[in-house]
């Protein structure tokens, strides 16, 4: 096997080796099959977020229909699928489109510089403690939003008294024995309504303990219409038929949610009424102060969640900690839970971009004064584009969009003889937000994250339907993006 140039030089350089990176990379080999590419991952394996998670009962909180890729259909009959499931489907992905033979292992990217003079990015990353060096025409930031190294872990006080385990689901210790134990789970989000039912199985018992509720809905594990669907019409036009079904009512649902809360919010309360047991306080545990989607929703397979709490196997406590003792964990007012095990299932951190320094022509880019153009290309960042899916809907219809466009950038560019391609700000422009989510691991990153704009190309809308519009077909040459 020949040695590797000292530096590397490549068309594109993917950043990660997850769902976004994979996929990415994925479309490269379709579309553009003479355009060289590798992928970094920081890991020493593939799969992102389903390698790295291992909570009991660890699944996806979309459908999979959407959650797969348009070019290649999910054909187990899960329509939640299990992290076991999730991570087979992405690595069968990167062999059938021959990309795991470009990921480069414990690659972990430092830092990319640009120069305009030789239009090329140069990227650092670290390799078992050697730099090793990159040059690419194009960097692909598909990383994600959050930082792999830590979860958000609040401090407690008197935790050092605690004589369990006090795990964080991002670091789930192999040898973790829950059986015939008590666990309390601290926090109301995804991970929380994920690992309460599926430790139920084993624990004496275990306690939900939220600060404020979540509205949580009950999806069928096995999606009824997708079974009739894969019966009665060939496997590929049922994938199509089965995919804009749910990309329909992911929509409808959401729309109705922010036109009409009220109603969203008395058919959610509906519905937990029916599944929990009678007289149960639904208003204190499972209403929560804000609107629908001010905050991502939950969604349980075959309402699991609220059949261990019928069951009695689980309880939901909603209340603060004053601290911890010994023996576990004491609410404000001076209710005492006790716990042997206790699941920190208190969120994400955020780390744009992971922290990676970008640097154009000497200067350091801070991404919070930067504005996103489509949110997929940062204004003043030349030749970068990166992935970050929806926050109300599957993730990987917005990976899948992000691709399109990058290919057809990437045409354009070879078809005019451009090397270079930079989004320019309308000062005009005013910033917004990026994320209009109220969730505590947006609002602790809102200052480092970069912003949008309050009108288009700058604006992210959340919304599928209109981004497959714009994203896939409007014209490149719109007077924003600037070619040389």
């Amino acid at each position: 096997m020949a040695e590797r140039p000292a530096v590397e030089h490549v068309d594109v350089l993917v950043i990660g080796a997850g769902l976004s990176g994979i996929g990415a990379a994925a479309h490269l080999t379709r579309e553009l099959p003479h355009t060289s590419y590798v992928v970094l991952e920081a890991r020493e394996v593939s799969g992102g977020t389903w390698d790295l998670f291992r909570y009991p009962g660890v699944r996806s909180d979309s459908d999979m229909y959407t959650m797969g890729y348009r070019f290649r259909p999910w054909r187990h009959p899960e329509a939640l699928g299990s992290g076991e499931r999730i991570l087979e489907y992405l690595r069968d992905t990167a062999q059938e489109y021959e990309v795991e033979r470009r990921i480069r292992y414990s690659h972990r990217v430092v830092r990319a510089s640009w120069d305009t003079a030789t239009a090329m990015w140069t990227v650092e990353a670290d390799h078992d403690g050697e730099t090793v060096t990159f040059t690419a025409g194009l960097v692909w930031a598909c990383r994600g939003y959050y930082d792999y190294e830590r979860g958000h872990e609040p401090e407690f006080a008197g935790a050092e008294e605690f004589r369990g385990r006090i795990v964080h689901p991002q670091h789930w210790p192999a040898d973790l024995d829950w059986t015939g134990r008590e666990v309390v789970v601290i926090g109301s989000g995804a991970t929380a309504m994920t690992v309460v039912p599926a430790m139920a199985a084993q624990a004496a018992h275990v306690t939900m303990l939220q600060r404020s509720p979540t509205y949580v809905m009950s999806l069928p594990r096995r999606d009824p219409f997708a079974a009739r669907a894969g019966r009665w019409l060939p496997e590929r036009l049922a994938h199509q038929v089965v995919r804009w079904k749910s990309i329909v009512v992911q929509t409808a649902f959401y729309r109705l949610a922010r036109s009409r809360p009220a109603l969203v919010r008395r058919l959610i309360r509906r519905q937990n009424l029916a599944q929990l047991p009678e007289g149960y306080d639904v208003d204190t545990h499972f209403t929560p102060d804000y609107q629908p989607w001010d905050q991502r929703m939950c969604f349980v397979p075959d309402a699991d969640l609220f059949q261990a709490v019928r069951r009695g196997d689980v309880d939901i406590v909603t209340s603060t900690i004053e601290r911890f003792d010994a023996d576990g964990v004491v609410l404000t007012g001076g209710r005492h839970l006790r716990a042997d095990v206790v699941v920190t299932a208190t969120g994400l951190t955020l780390s744009p971009f992971g922290g990676i320094e970008l640097v154009v022509d000497g200067e350091k880019i801070d991404p919070s004064r930067s504005m996103t153009y489509r949110a997929l290309m940062l204004s003043g960042v030349p030749n970068f584009v990166f992935t970050v899916g929806y926050t109300n809907a599957s993730w990987t219809l917005k990976v899948d969009l992000v691709a399109e466009f990058t290919t057809r950038l990437l045409t354009h560019m070879s078809r005019h003889g451009h090397r270079r391609v930079v989004p320019r700000a309308d000062p005009t422009v005013g910033e917004v937000p990026l994320m209009d989510l109220t969730s505590g691991y947006v609002v602790r990153a809102l200052d480092q994250l970069p912003h949008q704009g309050d009108r288009d190309p700058w604006r992210l809308r959340q919304s599928y339907l209109r981004d497959r519009r714009t994203i896939r077909r409007v014209s490149l040459d719109d007077g924003v993006l600037e070619f040389s």
